[in-house]
């Protein structure tokens, strides 16, 4: 199920703020393991990968990846990838790029992959195979149909750069953060 119809309207632009703010601050890419502390668990933010832009962005909206990731993959174990390990293990799953494609595939708004840089949105989310076969995440940051933008980490750091078609997308995804229940009294 989609968090879009319960989202805050302002979501998409809170969240590439929110992923912008790492730009200049994590500078390098580590993706070595980590024991983190449940909830709320985090690198130290100089460093990360490409998962940490996603998820301390959600973060910043009271989205913590690292529990909604953990509690759906140890409940729904046989439908995510198993190339890490026999058990669920909350350090580091919400950190795995194929991870984060099965939730949001469980929990978000699906798109189209396209070549069209129109049918990408500010705050979506994009996933690629690079040429070496490795995955890779970020965050449309504009949607711009001469420049589109991205934020993410490949290597050096966070960034904000016109990558979007640069690899081979295998996955798009809108995930807005339902809104938290308020008393209605």
């Amino acid at each position: 199920m989609s968090g879009a119809a319960r989202a805050d309207p302002d979501w998409a632009e809170r969240v590439v703020a929110a992923a912008r703010s790492q730009v200049g601050v994590t500078l390098g890419y580590d993706g070595s393991y980590a024991r983190l502390e449940y909830p709320g668990g985090d690198v130290p933010i100089g460093r990360g990968v490409c998962t940490d832009v996603l998820i301390r962005a959600y973060r910043a909206l009271g989205a913590d990846l690292q529990v909604l990731v953990h509690e759906d993959l140890s409940a729904n174990w046989s439908r995510y990838p198993h190339g890490w390990g026999a058990a669920p293990d909350r350090n580091i799953d919400h950190r795995r790029v194929p991870n984060l494609e099965t939730f949001f595939r469980r929990h978000a708004e699906v798109l189209p992959v396209s070549t069209r840089a129109t049918d990408y949105a500010t705050g979506d989310i994009v996933s690629w195979r690079l040429a070496n076969g490795l995955p890779h995440v970020g965050i449309v940051s504009r949607a711009d149909p001469m420049a589109p933008l991205v934020v993410h980490n490949i290597g050096a750091g966070a960034r904000e750069e016109a990558m979007l078609f640069a690899y081979k997308i295998v996955g798009h995804f809108r995930y807005a953060p339902p809104q938290p229940a308020t008393n209605r009294n």
